[in-house]
């Protein structure tokens, strides 16, 4: 039940109707026994700044969780940046504080790498093809660095993009074999990440070349609805193992939940 005391987190992103983060973390509050509701909030890219100003004065508003395409400029809005933040340069969850401040961290390359391993699959050794170079992907290519993997590729349509990305993962891990590619080889490649948007809809186009889609590839996703986008559908027609995006949401829930209603009373 919603009563004057509840704590109230927002979830910002465009397009909205997506979203599996209120349904799950709705159920976190419920089932740990806190006053907290996650209500989603529809917001354009030119609109964010100007919301962020309001939701400091929010009183009753103990955090927010940030998703597409808002993560990268949301950690531009934020006071502070904790340490995953920090590297990534993307946010996917802020705490507000007591004085209005506002404290992002990001849990996606944790979620995502944590799915992987919940579902069986351990990234350490994989040579790595990674779709996209926005907010999630920062996140997750960090993440699967950290976690040994054999060599990391970034393919992106926006090449500059995906080579500022392959650099700034670079700096932190010099000895991994790390490149932004145009044209991926098709042989290469045992582990598949689409980091991108593209699956939202049907009418989008598959996010890397359907040649990489061989048998015994791993080809894992961030978009959760829906659950088997046509980049899956085409994947595991060519034998390849699946992961959906869901794993990566179930992995950070109570990274999320934690952190989120830790604000109002710091």
């Amino acid at each position: 039940m919603i009563t004057g005391k509840t704590a109230l987190v927002g979830i910002l992103a465009d397009p909205i109707a997506h979203v599996q983060t209120p349904q799950r973390l709705n159920a976190w509050f419920r089932d740990h026994g806190h006053d907290a509701i996650l209500v989603p909030m529809h917001v354009g890219a030119d609109d964010l700044a100007s919301l962020v100003q309001s939701l400091r004065r929010l009183r009753n508003l103990t955090g927010l969780v940030v998703t597409v395409p808002h993560k990268e400029a949301f950690a531009l809005l934020c006071d502070q940046l904790g340490e995953g933040a920090s590297m990534v340069g993307a946010v996917n969850a802020v705490k507000r504080l007591s004085d209005g401040r506002l404290l992002g961290e990001n849990f996606d390359g944790a979620g995502f790498v944590g799915g992987l391993r919940a579902a069986g699959i351990n990234p350490a050794g994989h040579d790595v093809l990674m779709a996209g170079a926005g907010g999630a992907a920062r996140a997750i290519g960090f993440a699967l660095a950290r976690a040994d993997v054999a060599s990391l590729s970034i393919f992106n349509r926006n090449h500059a993009k995906a080579d500022a990305l392959a650099r700034a993962i670079q700096s932190h891990f010099p000895k991994l074999p790390i490149a932004a590619v145009a044209d991926p080889p098709t042989e290469k490649f045992s582990l598949i990440v689409n980091a991108t948007s593209l699956g939202l809809s049907e009418a989008d186009p598959l996010p890397v070349p359907a040649a990489l889609l061989r048998p015994g590839t791993t080809v894992a996703e961030v978009i959760m609805k829906p659950e088997r986008t046509k980049l899956l559908d085409v994947a595991a027609g060519h034998g390849c193992r699946i992961h959906p995006g869901r794993h990566m949401l179930e992995a950070q829930i109570e990274l999320l939940g934690s952190f989120v209603l830790a604000g109002i009373d710091s």
